[in-house]
């Protein structure tokens, strides 16, 4: 389960551009937060707190606890609005989540035993289809990966869904296919493994041999 991070908040007493515009000269950032049934919260946090928080891996993925008043908001951030100059953040869309709850979050791909891959071994290489997966979780229980065991991959084959063991609760958003998350192409950029190419070059020794006679 992903860590918990927690940020103190103060309500905003106005909302609008100029209210927000003033936050920010003042050193906060402007957000909502929405969702569970309830009435949407407009409120502000330090700057120096989301600069650090927004920049931390998994951000969307991420449980936060908004403490606003001494009572904590559990939330998934949905959106973060960037500067397009500066990219420092403006304002952020965050998603109320009860502890039942299931949620739709993008869970980071790890790929483990590269080493103990015959096809990376003879210089095979990994193309990546997905760095992370959408998946529906419960909300108080977010994997913070999903792990890719390359151990007796060979060059040609490919990494669905089905052959990845998935976190207890979560399940994948795609339900009408098992969609590919890796490949091990040769190295120029097929995807013939190796009994492929073995092959190949026998039925090329014959043709020369057939075009001699």
């Amino acid at each position: 389960m992903s860590d918990i991070t927690q940020i103190d908040a103060t309500m905003r007493s106005r909302v609008g551009k100029g209210s927000a515009r003033a936050a920010r000269r003042a050193g906060k950032i402007p957000a909502v937060i929405y969702g569970d049934k309830q009435a949407p919260l407009s409120i502000e946090m330090e700057a120096r707190v989301v600069r650090k928080v927004i920049h931390e891996p998994g951000i969307f993925g991420r449980l936060l606890n908004i403490n606003i008043d001494g009572k904590n908001n559990t939330v998934l951030t949905r959106d973060i609005q960037m500067h397009p100059v500066s990219d420092e953040p403006l304002h952020m869309d965050m998603l109320r989540v009860g502890a039942s709850s299931t949620v739709s979050v993008a869970i980071p791909v790890e790929f483990i035993n590269h080493e103990l891959s015959p096809g990376l071994k003879i210089g095979g290489v990994l193309n990546v289809v997905r760095f992370e997966v959408e998946m529906n979780c419960p909300a108080g229980d977010i994997p913070e990966k999903i792990t890719v065991d390359l151990d007796g991959i060979k060059i040609g084959d490919s990494i669905h869904i089905s052959a990845i063991p998935l976190p207890e609760g979560a399940t994948p958003t795609i339900t009408d296919r098992d969609f590919t998350v890796a490949t091990l192409q040769s190295p120029g950029g097929g995807v013939k493994n190796e009994d492929e190419e073995e092959g190949g070059e026998e039925e090329a020794a014959a043709a020369e041999g057939e075009a001699e006679e």
